[in-house]
């Protein structure tokens, strides 16, 4: 007798193109759907043309335009130009800029329970709301799935989560996810798919769903599953795609690897203290401090009731004056059915500062907050300067929250707001069909016709980096503690974004946030020692997809980093580039490392090949240290080969070569 399926294993099984469902062994799933937006899709794009592919071959792949939407000059416009033209050359469909963020519009057009889709975006399991198999991932991995080839990556275990109960009124799906985070910090999850099920999924809508699959992210999740019951088909026959739908539900008797439960009646508001989405505490406890933004939009929160809920909050009011009430709408579609609604014209009367319907403040492109006043936003990341303002104070809340604070000029409970304003809760109820817009997605030229790439000034090449070398004598540049995210690494913002496309500029952003001098330090090193090391502490790289955070600092002659943990696509994307991920066989030897030592190690590449521990010697100590690798096999040979797509071009002579023989 077949033994009883939970969803996450029922649509692993069937995507599973190679290996087997032992958890941690390194599995291959085949790739139905991808999703690029622009901040990540300029690489996507050029690694399809250094790959030589002729057209995407899945079964829809979509370009996105919500992440560089200020344009300021030429570089973000002419980034847009060169993603339509690739989307034309690899048969691709494009969200213009302005339509929307890709998660939601991606959700309400083009998700399908029980497909597969791999996204460059670290939040693309939201899709995991429709009961589909999401998996963010790095751009060189979204572009092998785009041409075919299975994602890899290691077999999770399943944490299943009971809800039940219905949430009390004041509360909302946000704060179930904060009550997440509240116990599994920012990487209590690594290793796992989080799969909801039980009653009290009935008090909760599609985009309810997608607001916390959307933020599983941050507990380092491989994914988050839900399934695909009733609210699945009522919300794909409100967008008019009632043929999309299919039930997918767990067997009876189905098992998890871990168990959790939530009773939903038990929640109250809650919010994160800047700096990470782990540092949650009951809203109450910071309640009185005063702030200067409140601000509701993003992929966390995207759906109509989140922002028609604060419409009706303020409606007939207006916020108070020391506070900018920024309203961040996430699709053009919303902002119709806000207007058809009335709810839109609530939030102008009210004092809202409307921006284009895109990620805008979340990734720091706009509505950046002063100078070490408090932000409450209920964007999915708060680490440190993302906002665009390097000393601010992010908090991550709900939508109830972040209303009832811009009314009264401070941190305030929204259940408080009765006693204080007489307001009774706005109740929501899902229209049974929405306005629908698709008139700003552009689909796929017809097969056999291509159209040629647009390169901007600003587009360059993909650097080509060599095989790894077999022995390295360099320095310690940087050492970092536990958790440094990609946008740490990496920065983001209206700055250094923009350069995208193009490495050796936005190389000079490289651990910026940490070291301000550290992009002249690397080059010195590059240049007269070969390269440098990177340390670290536990889950190095969290955050987002974005491989910039590894092409950026391999550019610069990183060789390897040395940590004690690693997040998973950050993991993928330093291998991907050719960078050695090490970890401490000891991890207390961590305190022994200064920047400035000096490392050296011999015989790398037969050590690592063979999966041997390596011996590096601090020469500045004189103390040996044992480092080991996770890397499968064929990872190990990316890496020996300076990064995947010298891999592929060596695989694909090895297979030319093979068939001339024949």
């Amino acid at each position: 007798m077949p033994r009883p399926l939970n969803v996450t294993r029922k649509l692993i099984q069937a995507h599973l193109a190679d290996g087997d469902m032992t958890p941690d062994a390194e599995i291959g799933l085949k790739i139905d759907q991808t999703l690029t937006q622009d901040a990540t899709g300029t690489l996507v794009m050029l690694e399809l043309e250094a790959m030589g592919l002729d057209r995407v071959r899945t079964e829809v792949s979509v370009q996105y335009v919500d992440h560089n939407l200020l344009q300021t000059d030429h570089k973000n416009p002419d980034d847009h130009l060169f993603l339509l033209s690739a989307c034309r050359r690899f048969g691709v469909w494009y969200s213009r800029a302005g339509n929307g963020v890709s998660h939601p519009v991606h959700m309400e057009r083009f998700g399908v329970p029980g497909k597969s889709l791999a996204g460059s975006d670290s939040h693309t399991p939201a899709a995991g709301a429709l009961g589909m198999l999401a998996l963010g991932s790095g751009g060189m991995d979204v572009a092998f799935a785009m041409a075919g080839e299975p994602l890899r990556l290691r077999m999770p275990r399943v944490l299943g989560v009971e809800l039940t109960g219905k949430l009390p009124e004041w509360v909302s799906a946000k704060d179930v996810v904060l009550e997440m985070l509240r116990r599994y910090d920012v990487k209590g999850c690594k290793g796992l798919v989080i799969e909801y099920y039980g009653a009290g999924l009935e008090c909760l809508s599609a985009m309810d769903r997608h607001v916390i699959a959307n933020m599983g992210t941050e507990m380092g999740a491989t994914t988050t599953v839900f399934p695909s019951d009733g609210e699945t088909r009522r919300f794909l026959a409100s967008q008019g795609r009632l043929e999309a739908w299919s039930e997918i539900s767990p067997d009876q008797g189905a098992e998890y690897d871990l168990y959790d439960s939530i009773d939903l009646a038990s929640l109250e508001p809650l919010l994160a203290l800047p700096g990470s989405p782990g540092r949650v505490r009951k809203v109450r406890e910071a309640q009185g401090l005063p702030i200067y933004q409140a601000y509701i939009g993003s992929s966390a929160n995207p759906g109509l009731r989140d922002f028609w809920v604060p419409a009706e909050m303020v409606k007939g009011r207006v916020t108070h004056p020391e506070v900018s009430f920024d309203v961040n709408p996430t699709s053009r579609q919303l902002l119709e059915n806000l207007a058809e609604d009335g709810a839109l014209g609530h939030l102008v009367r009210a004092g809202a500062r409307l921006h284009q319907a895109g990620c805008n403040g979340c990734i720091g492109m706009g509505q950046a907050p002063a100078t070490g006043r408090i932000s409450l936003r209920t964007v999915p990341r708060n680490f440190p300067g993302r906002s665009g303002t390097r000393e601010d104070q992010v908090y991550l809340c709900s939508p109830e929250t972040a209303a009832a604070s811009a009314l009264t000029g401070e941190i305030t409970d929204p259940r408080d707001l009765e006693k204080l304003m007489g307001m009774r809760y706005p109740r929501f109820r899902s229209p049974e069909r929405e306005i629908v817009n698709t008139r700003m997605l552009t689909p796929p030229l017809p097969e056999g016709r291509r159209a040629a790439l647009e390169k901007g000034p600003n587009i360059k090449a993909l650097p080509e980096f060599p095989p790894l070398v077999d022995a390295f004598r360099a320095p310690v540049l940087i050492k970092m503690e536990d958790d440094v995210s990609t946008d740490e690494i990496l920065r983001a913002g209206a700055e250094a974004l923009p350069f995208r496309s193009n490495i050796p500029e936005i190389s000079k952003w490289t651990y910026y946030m940490i070291d301000a001098k550290f992009h002249e330090k690397a080059l010195q090193a590059r240049d007269t020692q070969g390269g440098h090391i990177a340390v670290a502490g536990e889950n190095y790289a969290q955050g987002s997809s974005r491989e910039h955070a590894a092409i950026a600092p391999r550019y610069l002659g990183q060789i390897a980093v040395i940590a004690k943990s690693y997040a998973r696509i950050g993991w993928q994307n330093l291998i991907n580039f050719g960078i050695v991920p090490l970890e401490f066989r000891n991890p207390e030897e961590y305190q022994d490392i200064a920047v400035g030592d000096l490392l050296s190690c011999r015989d790398l590449r037969r050590r690592l090949a063979e999966g041997l521990d390596l011996m590096v010697r601090n020469e500045t100590r004189r103390r040996d240290y044992a480092l080991f690798h996770r890397m499968s096999d064929r990872q190990t040979q990316a890496v020996l080969a300076g990064g995947v797509i010298g891999y592929f071009r060596q695989r694909r002579r090895a297979e030319e070569e093979a068939s001339v023989r024949v």
